[in-house]
């Protein structure tokens, strides 16, 4: 039975996250209409080399150390790509595309079964982990997806988890670069709708439940952002 407090508009937006990145990490190929291939980003995104300019290098920030917990949360296959061993520090990883977690589920322990310690399925305001269990948490790449309403639940789950001292990683587009509006117009026609938040605003919903930005790391699109709720 849904929460009396869920707004439904909430549930539209993660089905059409789940489908679009299940769209992408099984590699499905979309038409766009003509008008879309005039976007100046267009032909970056059709060559793939678009993803350097969306993926967040969060260890910027704040590099997990050894023996450290982490959780990551919307982690798509971020334990295959980013230095884990090197870190030397344990992932747990909650995601909405059930790809994702087949693959990792796969292949992950191959790599290092030590800190590989498994991906839940579910979205982000219901986390599958328990109280004060995290030294750090990750959610990177798909804040934009999101009202601010639903991030105050979302923000709420991950202080839960994580430890006093612990730390958020996280990334918010800013809509004042140059890329922004085309690039919110390339997501709307591969299915999600994108939250064009002010800084500002971002900066006001964390105060408001006693975050405060440490440090930050700008992009091209988004900028990085290393959060404590102490």
């Amino acid at each position: 039975m849904p929460s009396p407090d869920f707004n439904p508009d909430w549930y539209a937006a993660i089905e059409n996250s789940t489908v679009r990145f299940e769209r992408e990490y099984n590699q499905e190929k979309l038409e766009l209409p003509p008008e879309v291939k005039e976007i100046a980003i267009y032909e970056q995104w059709q060559s793939g080399s678009m993803q350097n300019v969306v993926a967040s290098e969060f260890w910027q920030v704040q590099k997990p150390k050894k023996k450290q917990h982490w959780l990551d949360i919307g982690c798509g296959l971020s334990f295959l790509i980013y230095p884990w061993s090197d870190w030397d520090a344990f992932f747990y990883g909650q995601e909405i595309s059930k790809t994702a977690q087949g693959i990792l589920t796969s292949r992950a322990p191959q790599l290092n079964s030590k800190l590989f310690k498994g991906v839940k399925l579910g979205a982000a305001h219901l986390l599958a982990y328990e109280d004060n269990q995290f030294d750090g948490a990750i959610a990177t790449g798909w804040s934009c997806y999101y009202p601010l309403d639903y991030w105050v639940k979302v923000f709420t789950e991950i202080k839960r988890v994580l430890k006093p001292d612990g730390v958020l990683l996280f990334d918010v587009l800013d809509p004042d670069t140059p890329l922004a509006e085309d690039w919110a117009i390339l997501e709307t026609y591969l299915g999600t709708e994108v939250e064009l938040t002010s800084l500002s605003d971002w900066k006001d919903c964390l105060k408001q439940l006693g975050g405060k930005v440490k440090k930050s790391a700008p992009g091209e699109l988004f900028q990085c952002w290393k959060v404590s709720f102490s």
